[in-house]
């Protein structure tokens, strides 16, 4: 008997130590920015502090929102407001949609690391966007082609700078648009007259592939979106995310 009761007892055990071995899973989509400076490099922490293994496809904030409407993912990640993104979609503010910021962003112009330009108004970074400044010394840079780089149309980076610094403004005829913030980081620094706009984490995981210009800051929260209460297991992760521990492997 006692050896059943120490088989069954090893047996339990056992099996308990396998159920909190597999993570519940969960997947989201949305904006890149929160896919490769937040939830890439938690991955690992969130799943051991919690057991929840979290996945993101990385579309953009605008898209993300889409798979969320549609009932495609429990949550979308976004880099912009949620007020933003109701607004594109010609959704009411009543209450549906939730936002659940973790962290606030920083967005900054890049140059090629060879331009002297260190620092520019919004009005100045306005006018080079939109086209009214095609020439770096016409802003006291050398005299130099200006080649403005952005993102795709549903980024959300893009859309917080075109709506902050350009007032709206469209972008000139010709702008070089990318995928992804790797791509537009890479353009930047591959052409001396390029300047985009990213969040400055790309920039710091990239060190010397690019300058930053100094201007008055651009911000916009990086969030977790969900329609209605957040299900217990995004609530977790959100409640994580939030705490010193999880923030000290932000990139």
């Amino acid at each position: 008997m006692k050896k059943i009761f120490l088989f069954t007892f090893a047996l339990v055990m056992a099996l308990a130590f396998v159920g909190n071995a597999i993570a519940a899973e969960l997947a989201v989509s949305g904006s890149t920015t929160v896919q490769k400076r937040i939830l890439e490099p938690a991955r690992d922490v969130i799943k051991a502090a919690t057991g929840i293994d979290v996945t993101v496809r990385g579309i953009s904030s605008g898209e993300g929102f889409i798979e969320l409407m549609e009932g495609k993912v429990p949550a979308s990640v976004a880099s912009s407001s949620l007020k933003s993104l109701l607004d594109k979609n010609g959704l009411p503010d009543d209450g549906t949609y939730k936002e659940h910021k973790i962290i606030e962003d920083v967005i900054v112009p890049i140059v090629h690391k060879s331009n002297p330009v260190t620092e520019l108004t919004w009005q100045q970074l306005a006018d080079i966007n939109t086209g009214k400044v095609k020439n770096w010394k016409e802003v006291g840079g050398p005299d130099q082609k200006i080649i403005v780089i952005t993102s795709s149309s549903t980024s959300a980076t893009r859309k917080v700078f075109q709506k902050k610094v350009m007032k709206k403004e469209p972008y000139i005829d010709g702008v070089r648009e990318v995928q992804s913030t790797r791509e537009e980081v890479g353009l930047v620094s591959k052409f001396k007259g390029g300047i985009g706009a990213v969040s400055l984490a790309f920039v710091e995981m990239n060190p010397g592939k690019v300058s930053v210009i100094k201007t008055e800051e651009i911000s916009r929260p990086l969030s977790f979106i969900t329609k209605g209460a957040p299900s217990q297991d995004i609530q977790t992760v959100i409640d994580y995310l939030r705490t010193p521990d999880a923030a000290k492997v932000f990139k």
